[in-house]
């Protein structure tokens, strides 16, 4: 297992972390749609983790209203040191713990909210801290000052080692940077985003916020749940999974090039000899920032096979061609940005170098890149 530095801190993760959304979700049908795993269950998955080196754990409050918490924490019982638990704090648990959150307040990036929301994590966990504390999605109403203050609070209490985002776009993770650096607040060392072959729009803003800010990147969905797995086929029914049952996350936008990229996977695959979720798992592996991808389960069977993933090195030809079929439009202002490469940082790069080719070939015959409806007239 391979382990790396989580953004602009010293703490070392293992590429692959376990997600633990089906911890718990019997009795909760939205998240049994994406399974249901008891504590037995639970613990058998931690001992696979611990036999292929994963030190990287994440669930969130909202998992199965608090269950999903729950059991991971009694499958921690014994080994607690053995991991580094995340979780995360922003929405409305429904009812649950209402003597700790309730009412208006039991929502959103409050000093009111996160601190209790911490204590509540804690107890269902049953441990002493949390190792990373993540904002689970943007608070547009609450002041950045207000929100970053309480969590800096809890990391000097020591009930919080280290804290970071989710789903924040890049202004979002800019703006939390500045009012940290400004008052001397903790700084988010992590954003958990949604990253993979099927959608690589984070290239754009969050993929250069990583590199250029040290905010390190924890993927969430790297298999597109479960699009890019190899089972989901051109033309044939949709298997038994979370499409099938309407979970209606990530969305599609372009179902064509979902299965090109799908073709291709299952192409290279073929020919290694391997899973296609291993082919997917290994070139998110490849992009930089990426610190770790956050790999779930519904079986013992599908964590194992995923796991094998750091196996899996692809050649710079089998990168290109899977860049070329995913690869997402230049949106503005970054087309127009290809204009400036004498004066490029690292963090450009990374979105602008690979579409010059393009770019050259459309200063040569500014038609030949348009599709058909959108040529001029002669």
């Amino acid at each position: 297992m391979e382990y790396r530095q989580l953004g602009r801190s010293g703490l070392r993760v293992s590429v692959l972390g376990l997600g633990t959304m089906p911890f718990g979700a019997a009795e909760h049908g939205f998240f049994r749609k994406a399974g249901s795993i008891d504590v037995a269950g639970a613990k058998r998955m931690l001992d696979i983790c611990l036999d292929t080196g994963v030190n990287f754990v994440d669930t969130g409050d909202v998992y199965a209203k608090g269950a999903g918490e729950e059991v991971l924490g009694q499958a921690l019982r014994g080994r607690r040191d053995r991991f580094l638990v995340a979780t995360k704090v922003r929405h409305s648990m429904d009812g649950h713990d209402v003597e700790r959150v309730s009412g208006a307040n039991d929502s959103g990036l409050s000093r009111h909210h996160i601190v209790a929301a911490c204590e509540a994590s804690l107890q269902r966990l049953g441990v002493d801290h949390i190792d990373l504390y993540k904002m689970h999605d943007w608070d547009g109403q609450t002041p950045l000052e207000e929100t970053l203050e309480a969590l800096d609070s809890l990391v000097r209490s020591g009930k919080v080692r280290y804290i970071g985002c989710s789903n924040f776009s890049g202004w979002h993770i800019m703006k939390s940077l500045c009012v940290s650096a400004l008052h001397g607040f903790q700084r988010y060392v992590s954003q958990q985003i949604y990253y993979s072959l099927q959608a690589r729009e984070a290239e754009y803003e969050l993929v250069p916020i990583a590199v250029d800010q040290g905010v390190g990147i924890v993927v969430w969905s790297p298999l597109a749940g479960g699009l890019l797995s190899g089972k989901y086929r051109r033309d044939e029914p949709l298997p038994e999974g979370r499409h099938r049952n309407a979970w209606g996350e990530p969305p599609v936008r372009d179902v064509d090039q979902l299965y090109d990229i799908i073709d291709v996977l299952v192409e290279i695959a073929e020919a290694r000899g391997v899973p296609p979720a291993q082919i997917a798992l290994s070139y998110l592996l490849g992009k930089p920032g990426v610190a770790s991808l956050i790999i779930g389960a519904r079986t013992e069977e599908q964590l194992v096979g995923n796991l094998k993933a750091t196996e899996v090195e692809l050649s710079d030809d089998e990168r290109a061609r899977l860049d070329e079929v995913s690869e997402p439009p230049l949106i503005y202002p970054y087309w127009h940005q290809r204009h400036i490469s004498d004066r490029w940082s690292r963090a450009d790069e990374l979105l602008l170098a690979p579409r010059m080719k393009e770019y050259r070939r459309l200063l040569a015959d500014p038609l030949e890149t348009m599709t058909t409806t959108e040529k001029l007239p002669n």
